[in-house]
């Protein structure tokens, strides 16, 4: 078991040919990492976190590239997001995490917990990692018109966090492998044998660059994945849109966050190979009472 830390820390991680901004909140609590959407910053995460409070450990933190502080790198790939996850966690001495992602940061989530059965407490997934077949030779075309157009303003907004350090070209080849990624004959398999609790929290209308119902009948998909898989349901879903959820639905993400939690300690929801997991994240709920504390 390890120790958990008791205060706040923030600084840099080295993985890589890079380093990663990152803030830990410490305490007595289940681990909680949040990955962001692909080009946000760990600063859209702040009304979920205040509205758990501190009775969770919140980590957080910038993707290459992203943010004020994070540093450039040569491989902005998913591979490397999802390595990513990994070198946060050892850099912190942490365990088991329950890993919560938006939009990118959700299939990130899906792909670190599907690998990673023994480590992972569960999933939240906030309106991303829906199998659907949406990349076309149009789309790509689309997705990268779309990024060249951006292009003119973005760099100006660098100094702020608000937009990556990164190419027109980077950013529309980062997304075109992400619809790539998203196929249901990629996505499907690893969602299929996710072995952990998963929670969806599912926005409504649009999001940047989707056009009339795009965005809801990628999200239909799901019925499909929540209906193969047992461990995966949705929690809610919510008004807002694509872009807003954050924002307007923390409350909704939250109660996601505390329904998958304690589903870990239920075992009829969990495959029998869970069966460490659940009873460790047992422990962890005793030992959290009592004020002490360690990673389940």
């Amino acid at each position: 078991m390890t120790t958990i830390e008791q205060s706040t820390w923030t600084g840099m991680v080295p993985v890589d040919d890079t380093a990663l901004a990152v803030t830990d909140t410490g305490g007595p609590g289940i681990p909680v990492v949040y990955l962001n959407g692909q080009f946000a910053t760990q600063g859209y995460w702040r009304r979920t976190i205040a509205e758990l409070g501190t009775g969770w450990r919140h980590i957080t933190y910038d993707e290459r590239a992203r943010g004020r502080k994070s540093k450039r790198s040569a491989d902005y790939s998913f591979a490397a997001a999802v390595r990513d996850v990994d070198a946060v966690l050892a850099a912190r001495r942490v365990d088991r995490a329950l890993v919560v992602g938006w939009s990118y940061g959700a299939f990130v989530a899906a792909h670190w917990a599907g690998r990673n059965p023994a480590r992972a407490l569960g999933a939240v997934l906030v309106d991303g990692a829906f199998p659907h077949d949406w990349l076309d030779e149009a789309m790509e075309q689309r997705i990268r018109k779309l990024f060249r157009r951006m292009g003119w303003f973005t760099p100006l907004l660098r100094p702020t966090g608000l937009t990556p350090r990164m190419s027109p070209e980077q950013q529309a080849n980062s997304n075109i492998e992400l619809g790539r990624l998203s196929r249901e004959r990629e996505l499907g398999p690893v969602l299929d044998g996710i072995a952990v609790p998963v929670r969806y929290v599912v926005a409504s209308g649009t999001s940047l660059g989707s056009r009339g119902d795009e965005q809801e009948r990628i999200r239909a998909s799901l019925d499909g994945v929540t209906a193969r898989n047992p461990n995966i349901g949705i929690s809610a879903k919510v008004a807002s849109n694509h872009g807003a959820i954050l924002k307007k639905d923390y409350r909704a993400i939250a109660e996601a966050v505390r329904e998958t939690a304690a589903a870990v300690r239920r075992p009829e929801v969990v495959h029998e190979t869970e069966a460490e997991v659940v009873r460790e994240a047992e422990a962890a709920g005793g030992q959290e009472s009592s004020g002490r504390s360690t990673t389940a």
